[in-house]
Formats: structure tokens, sequence, C-alpha cells
């Protein structure tokens, strides 16, 4: 799969114009050696993407996020502190968070994903996937396999009820998350129509009126829960 590549123009005169690639940079984060050393690998091996530093836990990470300013920030440590989860935002706010775990369980990849993170991938996987988290990531998407995706969409559905169909359910959180309907038409890949209808749905069906109370029915049923 191709890179995706942020082009910086640079100086030209009338001549011609020169263009630069830069690569994805990358920050590392996870306190086992041999991990980061194997991740290292994989992704240097990855055309447009470059490791530009390691952590080997949360305080270097943070010192490294908001030296390098990396695209994207790798992190297999423990994150369950929604201070950390700040603190990591702060230190860089355009750099991106892929999370590395073992745990498949949807209760914790929705509560990563609602803390901050944009993508989540599975150790076990990481050599298959984590590249394309990466680009993914640093293209501003959401990345998850389809096994987590597929385990997630059935985890928001048991938490709403049987008005709503999965679709309605995956659009129903990202309303209430903010996103537009272009954006969630982005993300899920349909026409900004399609999400409208969606949307028109979604208010009919749970008797709302307004986004706000979309809002507040999503965190009554923990869908926004971080």
């Amino acid at each position: 799969m191709p890179a995706r590549l942020s082009l910086a123009p640079s100086p030209s005169d009338d001549r011609h114009a020169e263009t630069e690639w830069q690569p994805i940079s990358v920050v590392l984060a996870d306190d086992h050696e041999l991990m980061r050393h194997t991740l290292r690998q994989l992704l240097d091996a990855e055309p447009g993407l470059e490791v530009i530093a390691e952590a080997d836990d949360v305080a270097s990470a943070l010192r490294a996020a908001g030296t390098h300013r990396p695209n994207v920030l790798v992190v297999g440590l423990n994150l369950s502190d929604p201070r950390t989860r700040r603190e990591l935002r702060g230190a860089s706010p355009a750099t991106r968070i892929v999370v590395l775990a073992s745990d498949d369980s949807p209760v914790r990849v929705q509560q990563t994903l609602a803390g901050g993170a944009v993508g989540y991938v599975l150790k076990q996987l990481a050599d298959s996937e984590l590249p394309e988290a990466v680009r993914a990531a640093a293209a501003g998407e959401e990345f998850l396999s389809p096994r987590l995706r597929e385990r997630l969409d059935e985890f928001y559905v048991s938490l709403t009820d049987e008005r709503l169909t999965l679709r309605e359910v995956q659009v129903l959180r990202l309303i209430a998350l903010g996103h537009t309907s272009v954006e969630i038409a982005h993300s899920l890949g349909l026409s900004p129509r399609t999400i409208e209808t969606h949307r028109a749905n979604i208010h009919r069906k749970l008797e709302l009126t307004t986004r706000a109370e979309l809002v507040r029915y999503a965190l009554s049923r923990g869908l926004l829960r971080a």
C-alpha cells in the first residue's frame, strides 16, 4: 500500500518548482526494549515512515512528543489514566495516537478511542496492521482491524436499544463526538446525503430534537465513556 505522505513545497524560481516529500514521523513508546526494537525495524522498513525517537515510560513519551512533535505516537504503555492521555495530547496537540495492546475487549477499545486515540492495534497483529494504522492516523483517519470493528459495533448496539440499526448507532456516536455530516460520511464511506437520512431517522426513532439531546443520550448509554 502506498504511503500517505505530507507534501511540503520547497523554494522555487521562475524556471521550475520543486517539491520535497516528508516521511511520516513516528515516536515509539513501549516499556519492552525488544518490542520497541521489533517495531522500529518494522516501521523503518516501510516506505514513507520514519521512527525518530523511542520512549520506555510515560514520562519519556511525554518528553519525546513535546520535543519532536511527531505525526504519530505509537503507544504500547498503559494509558488508563485520563490525566496521562490529556498530558500526551497537550505535549503535542497535532500528534495522533495509535495504541498497541493485547486486550481485544470492546470496552477497552471504546475507552481508548473515546480518550483520544485514533487507532488501536493488537500486538499480535502489529506486523500486518501497524504500518497501515500509522498511515491512517497521519491522514486523520481512525483505524481498527475488521475483527475489532465488528466486536466494537456489536458492543455499541448492546448499549443502545432495538430502535436503532447498527449503522444508526455508528452515526449517533460520531454525531455525539462532534463530527459533521461530511466528516461522518468520509469516515463511514457513505455520502453526506445518506448521513443526513440516518441523522433524521435517529432523531425520529429516539424522539429527540437537538444535537444536545443526542449527546446526553449517548453519554447515558456509555457510548462516549472515556
